[in-house]
């Protein structure tokens, strides 16, 4: 699960903070939850969130604002960021994909 917060949300002490890909696959791999802080460019922050969740992030801090305060990966939401984590994570097999369609021709 991945939950995407707000600039001023507090962090979990428990979340480990990393700022870079390296570093998030070190602590992903040691076992901790990780936070990751995206930037403030929405298109960047798009990408990023993508690369750090492929990576395992699991805690998301952005500026851009969110519909609701916290959002959990379950959470309808429309938000950018959100959207590009979903789509990572059924990627990844972790959740389905938001939409199915079977083509046969």
């Amino acid at each position: 699960m991945t939950l995407v917060i707000g600039p001023d949300d507090p962090a979990d002490p428990e979340w480990a903070e990393a700022a870079s890909l390296p570093e998030v696959s070190a602590l992903v791999r040691a076992g901790r939850t990780v936070l990751v802080t995206l930037p403030e460019d929405e298109t960047e922050a798009i990408a990023a969130a993508a690369a750090y969740a492929w990576a395992g992030a699991g805690v998301f801090r952005t500026s851009h604002s969110l519909s609701s305060h916290a959002v959990s990966s379950h959470a309808v939401n429309s938000h950018p960021v959100r959207q590009a984590l979903d789509m990572t994570e059924a990627l990844l097999g972790r959740r389905p994909p938001a939409l199915t369609r079977r083509g046969l021709a």
